[in-house]
């Protein structure tokens, strides 16, 4: 007999599949946390890092732009991750206002540490689903994520 899903409370009733969402994210990012903290990062470090391990030189702007948070995130992360010696951040040649941010070599160093972290959360995430599962929750998921994303157009631009 399967297990029962979790109560949703009554006032989410309307929203179960927004409900699910939010409690797997929750669950997830809780377990990224524990592993990141045995790593010495705090959650998001490990998607600036990655995205400096593609492409190494990227101004402040771009991360922003690439990782999809806020200014002030992006800052206090990379001030944190300067004082633990992952990053430099220096500025510009082309326009001094523009901080651009270089991995260190402890940074590069963290390349196979996060890929392994990563493959134990996906271990972990997918345990109780079969490969079929596995894709189609990817699927689900990218086809959520943009319909989130376009929900700002216009009917008529969005249809």
């Amino acid at each position: 007999m399967p297990t029962p899903g979790p109560r949703i409370p009554t006032t989410a009733g309307a929203g179960p599949m927004s409900y699910a969402i939010f409690q797997l994210a929750r669950a997830h990012r809780a377990h990224a946390a524990t592993l990141l903290r045995e790593m010495d990062l705090h959650p998001g470090q490990e998607l600036l890092l990655m995205q400096l391990l593609d492409r190494d030189g990227q101004s402040q702007s771009e991360l922003l732009e690439s990782v999809g948070v806020d200014h002030s995130t992006i800052s206090k992360a990379l001030r944190r991750m300067q004082d633990a010696g992952l990053v430099v951040r220096e500025p510009a040649a082309h326009d001094r206002r523009v901080m651009v941010v270089h991995l260190t070599d402890k940074g590069r160093a963290m390349r196979e540490p996060i890929a392994a972290l990563w493959q134990a959360l996906e271990e972990t995430s997918a345990r109780n689903l079969s490969e079929q599962q596995a894709e189609s929750f990817v699927q689900i998921a990218h086809a959520i994520t943009e319909a989130i994303g376009s929900r700002a157009l216009p009917q008529e631009e969005s249809a």
